[in-house]
């Protein structure tokens, strides 16, 4: 009597368990890589219904980041500026500019100019701005240099393990409090004069970034 199965059915088996294997590995890798912050959101560019130049009201106007951005020392969010803080100026200065069409509508309205959100935290995390600028963390340790930007972008990931490398080493980080909102600055010392003067300011501060999940998961 003929055999039901040829003799080559015996490795079929072994053939599908290591085929789920490679699918299943490669699967896990595409999806630990592709779908991580460093991959989704580095490089986030979106276009604004204004087009803002940092790089010219920042270095070559002088604008302090506060000026727009006026509650990040006292409030857990930066809060985005009102038209009436654009129109403080351009009252005066470019008046009929068809650029700021929508920041004059925006005045004249109450309605608030549509601006695309560059960074957001998940709803799931809590992030507080005062209490990392008033303990020397700089806008640009989680923004990059928003001064050099024509066009704002994301260039940090701001993951979950992205912010407990800070959190575990605060002082690579850590600045003078009158050198927070100057993007530019660099300890003159070097990295080594860096890590000493952090060192510093965390324990005077008492510094003790939290490192569990409770820390930013409430």
């Amino acid at each position: 009597m003929s055999k039901v199965f040829p003799k080559g059915a015996n490795s079929l088996p072994l053939k599908i368990v290591v085929f789920l294997g490679i699918f299943v590995t490669t699967t896990l890798a595409s999806i630990t890589y592709y779908v991580t912050p460093k991959y989704t959101r580095v490089g986030y560019e979106p276009i604004q219904p204004v087009p803002y130049d940092h790089s010219f009201h920042v270095n070559e106007l002088g604008l302090d980041c506060r000026y727009c951005h006026s509650k990040v020392e006292q409030a857990s969010h930066a809060n985005v500026p009102a038209s009436s803080t654009c129109m403080n100026c351009h009252s005066i200065i470019k008046t009929d500019s068809p650029l700021l069409e929508t920041v004059r509508a925006s005045y004249q309205s109450g309605e608030p100019v549509p601006w695309v959100r560059v960074h957001q935290v998940p709803d799931y995390v809590y992030f507080d701005h005062s209490v990392h600028v008033n303990r020397g963390i700089s806008c640009v340790e989680c923004h990059g240099n928003v001064n050099t930007m024509e066009v704002v972008k994301h260039v940090e990931p701001q993951s979950m393990g992205w912010c407990l490398d800070c959190h575990r080493h605060p002082e690579e980080k850590i600045r003078p409090l009158d050198q927070v909102f100057n993007l530019d600055w660099e300890h003159p010392g070097g990295e080594k004069a860096q890590l000493e003067l952090g060192k510093q300011l965390v324990n005077s501060w008492n510094v003790n970034p939290p490192q569990s999940c409770s820390g930013c998961h409430r």
